[in-house]
């Protein structure tokens, strides 16, 4: 197996993304991409010669400033002017899990060829990748429209031997990296500026990560409620497949499908009978999982689209000898995708809260707050007031930010898509649900326990690996620091292996 990866094959998956990531693959360019690449630089170069016709941004000004005409000698001044004014991002820095994507990203798009820069800017780019240069980031500054301005200026700093960028543990001028890896900044030229700040590689980089953890979700919430579906002793009924098949949205019936497959062989779980219904939380994890599954494979479908697509502007067709100005870099696909995203992983979180309201609730032979001599103890109690919590804040992170638009350069830019705002809440969203389900797990295995099942071969395999991270508890303790535990223990899990499932 390779430990490159070609960067600009003509197909990249959600999946390619995974593994390039995950298994810090480097990353390189074909013959053929590198071809494409220079006959697209070379058309551009030869239309600037020989044409007096303005192209946006190569021989004009920006944004509002489109009819501005620039002189011939300033238009690679022009480029790195661009990326100094346009190095507005604020707030908080951008997780550098997260940066590495957006830099892959970036990269991919360029790699394409419809963007008209020199290969050196590329293959410079994909140094930085490959030798884990990632440029610092911050979260605040696009609207997600007209590309990921501020960003994505941040990400190309270092390019001119600018900003900062992570090297190890530590955060150093990128002066300094170069030195160590011997690397040189490349003065700009025509149309590279724009190149690399117009596209929506912030709002993609934010949203493929998002969605990696969303499939890890679903499966991780399914298994744990299945534990709490043990623990509480419900009926298997609603997860026959008859039922699945007379309402047959592809979710639900994947979700009964995977609670079956996890209760294979349990010797409760298909022999409880007592209780003719059970809570929502528990009856209708099918209809609600499946509804979430469904959303996350939706916003996968259009995500596989965004990292094959060319997003910045204007786009350079050498075949056809057109150079053309266009919208590509509007973040509105993203921005809704990402919005309906969040609400489905909120949901995760909320049905999961309610389960361990039920645990929590003295019901079906449990006691009362899961835990010896209740009253001296008061056990799980506050675990839910923190879970409560939390999806309330979810809750307002899931207001969606795709409703908004502001006007930007001076109305040139009249409707925005606020993408950005909506990928930095999801990131939110995705670590407070992985805190729920930790909540979830800690009750379900107390629970579970405290009833002495006989448990499916998946779930004793999976509860035997939790309780060498977290113990049953017997008596009042400090539960955050079980809680943490938890949610590491289910972070680092391999949930696709003890399912055998693709990622």
């Amino acid at each position: 197996m390779s430990s490159h990866f070609n960067i600009g094959k003509k197909d990249i998956t959600i999946q390619d993304l995974f593994q390039i990531i995950f298994d810090n693959k480097k990353i390189k360019l074909s013959k053929d991409s590198q071809s494409c690449i220079i006959n697209s630089r070379n058309y551009l170069s030869e239309k600037i010669k020989t044409s007096s016709e303005l192209i946006y941004g190569v021989n004009t000004g920006f944004g509002s400033l489109c009819d501005t005409k620039i002189n011939e000698v300033e238009i690679n001044k022009l480029q790195e002017n661009l990326i100094l004014s346009h190095a507005c991002g604020v707030g908080e820095k951008v997780p550098e899990k997260i940066v590495k994507i957006i830099l892959l990203l970036k990269i991919r798009s360029l790699s394409l060829g419809y963007s008209a820069v020199r290969l050196e800017l590329i293959l410079l780019l994909i140094d930085l990748y490959n030798y884990k240069l990632n440029p610092v980031l911050y979260q605040q500054g696009s609207l997600g429209a007209s590309g990921d301005l501020a960003p994505l200026a941040n990400l190309s700093l270092p390019l001119i031997g600018r900003g900062e960028v992570y090297l190890g543990d530590q955060i150093v001028s990128t002066q300094k990296a170069f030195h160590e890896f011997n690397l040189k900044p490349i003065k700009l030229s025509l149309k590279e500026g724009l190149a690399l700040l117009n596209g929506t590689q912030f709002m993609t980089g934010y949203g493929v990560w998002s969605l990696i953890q969303a499939k890890k979700i679903f499966y991780l919430s399914t298994l744990i409620s299945c534990i709490s579906l043990e623990a509480f002793s419900c009926n298997h009924s609603p997860f026959i497949d008859l039922i699945a098949k007379i309402r047959p949205h592809f979710g639900q019936l994947h979700t009964s499908q995977i609670v079956n497959k996890i209760l294979s062989k349990s010797k409760s779980f298909f022999s409880n009978q007592k209780h003719v219904q059970d809570p929502y939380s528990f009856r209708c994890i099918p209809q609600v999982h499946g509804a979430s599954f469904d959303v996350i494979k939706h916003v996968e479908s259009v995500f596989n689209i965004e990292v094959n697509s060319v997003t910045d502007n204007p786009n350079v067709f050498y075949h056809e000898n057109k150079i053309i100005s266009a919208g590509n870099f509007h973040g509105q696909p993203l921005a809704l995708s990402l919005d309906y995203l969040a609400l489905a992983l909120c949901e995760l979180a909320n049905i999961s809260e309610r389960r361990v309201f039920q645990l929590l609730s003295g019901q079906r032979n449990l006691p009362p707050y899961l835990i010896e001599n209740p009253g001296l103890n008061s056990g799980f109690m506050i675990t839910q007031y923190t879970a409560a919590s939390i999806v309330s804040q979810n809750k307002q992170y899931a207001t969606p930010a795709s409703v908004d638009s502001i006007v930007s350069s001076n109305g040139q830019e009249d409707h925005v898509s606020m993408g950005a705002n909506s990928a930095t809440k999801l990131y939110k969203i995705v670590q407070n649900v992985y805190t729920v389900l930790a909540i979830e797990l800690l009750n379900a295995a107390q629970a579970i326990e405290l009833k002495k099942t006989e448990s499916s071969p998946i779930l004793k395999y999976f509860l035997k690996q939790y309780r060498k991270e977290v113990p049953f508890i017997h008596k009042d303790e400090q539960l955050n620091l079980h809680i943490n535990k938890t949610r590491e223990f289910i972070s680092e899990f391999n949930i696709y292996n003890l399912l055998d499932l693709d990622c």
